[in-house]
């Protein structure tokens, strides 16, 4: 026997309290992670990417890397994945959406 298991039969014994927080745990990892993370947590690689945006590659490469980066690209890129960008501030009394970019322009260089 390899001592291999399926996942499902290594967590059939949990209690529903140490599900529950499991399943916190990964929506607080998957709520915040950088873009290359969440590139491959939606099955794309960046060639794929790259097409559909009309660019190339290493574009997209630079992309991931960069620290600042326009508004409009970052739309795009999240876009191009099937989602849609919303900017939020958080203060200690609440979230207010920050609506000046949602009409922004595109950036062709992404």
């Amino acid at each position: 026997m390899s001592g291999r298991q399926p996942f499902r039969e290594l967590t059939s014994d949990f209690t529903p309290e140490r599900r529950q927080r499991i399943e916190a745990m990964k929506r607080e990892l998957l709520a915040e992670m950088p873009l290359h993370e969440l590139r491959r947590a939606r099955a794309l690689t960046q060639q794929e990417l790259a097409e559909t945006l009309h660019v190339s590659q290493p574009a997209i490469a630079k992309l991931e890397q960069r620290a600042d980066i326009y508004v409009s690209s970052l739309r795009s890129y999240i876009e191009a994945m099937g989602g849609r960008l919303r900017i939020v501030a958080e203060f200690p009394e609440g979230e207010v959406a920050i609506t000046n970019f949602s009409q922004a322009g595109t950036d062709d260089g992404v």
